[in-house]
C-alpha cells in the first residue's frame, strides 16, 4: 500500500483567474532586485567593458607596421640582387608553367618566365603573409588565421582583386572596425590600414 499524502492537492488551474505570487525567499533572484542587498544575486554581474585603446597607441603600432613592412621591401630587393642561383625554387616551375599555359593565347614561354613567376609568387605570399601577420597581433593572437589574410586584403588597395576570393566574416570585422574606430562609410569595412603599399626605389 502507499503511504497517503496529506497535503491537499493543488487546485485545477481556471482560465483567467488570478495567479498568486509565491513567498519571499523563493527566488533570490527576485529577493536581490526587489532592494534586499544581503540576498545572493541569480546571475552574475556583467564584466567591464574593456579598456579603450587610445588613438595614440594605435598610431604607435601602425608606425611599427609599417617600418616591419619598409624593411621587409628592402631585405627582399637586396636578396633579388644577390641572387645568383635560379635553379632552385620553393615553389614547382612545371605548375607555374602550367598556369601560364592555361591561356589559350599562350603559345611558348621562355625558361626565364617561370622562374620569375616563381619569384613573384614567393613574394606575394610572403607580403600577404606579413600584413596578415600585423592583423593577428592586433588581435593579440598567435595563430594566423583565415581572418587574418582577408583582414589584410580588405585592407591593402593593391589586393582588392582578391576580395571576392577571399570573403570576410562581415559580422566580426564590423565588431572590430567599430572597437577600432576605424568604419569605412560604405562597406562597414576598416579603411585603410596605416601600412601603406609602396614601392622600394632602386638605388
Amino acid at each position: 500500500m502507499e503511504p497517503k499524502s496529506t497535503t491537499p492537492p493543488p487546485p485545477v488551474p481556471v482560465l483567467g483567474a488570478p495567479v498568486g505570487y509565491p513567498p519571499p525567499g523563493v527566488y533570490p533572484g527576485a529577493a536581490a532586485a526587489a532592494g534586499y542587498p544581503h540576498a545572493p544575486a541569480l546571475y552574475a554581474p556583467p564584466p567591464p567593458p574593456p579598456p579603450a585603446v587610445s588613438a595614440a597607441s594605435q598610431q604607435a603600432a601602425a608606425q611599427q607596421q609599417m617600418q616591419q613592412l619598409q624593411a621587409f621591401w628592402a631585405e627582399q630587393y637586396r636578396e633579388i640582387e644577390a641572387t645568383t642561383d635560379f635553379k632552385n625554387h620553393n615553389l614547382p616551375l612545371a605548375r607555374i608553367k602550367k598556369i601560364m599555359k592555361a591561356d589559350e593565347d599562350v603559345r611558348m614561354i621562355a625558361a626565364e618566365a617561370p622562374v620569375v613567376f616563381a619569384r613573384a609568387c614567393e613574394m606575394f605570399i610572403l607580403e600577404l603573409t606579413h600584413r596578415g601577420w600585423a592583423h593577428a597581433e592586433e588581435n593579440k593572437r598567435r595563430t594566423l588565421q583565415k581572418s587574418d589574410i582577408a583582414a589584410a586584403i580588405a585592407r591593402t588597395e593593391v589586393f582588392d582583386f582578391l576580395v571576392d576570393i577571399v570573403p570576410r566574416d562581415e559580422a566580426k570585422d564590423a565588431e572590430a572596425a567599430v572597437a577600432a574606430g576605424m568604419q569605412h562609410p560604405a562597406a562597414g569595412m576598416p579603411t585603410a590600414d596605416g601600412m601603406g603599399y609602396y614601392y622600394v626605389p632602386q638605388q
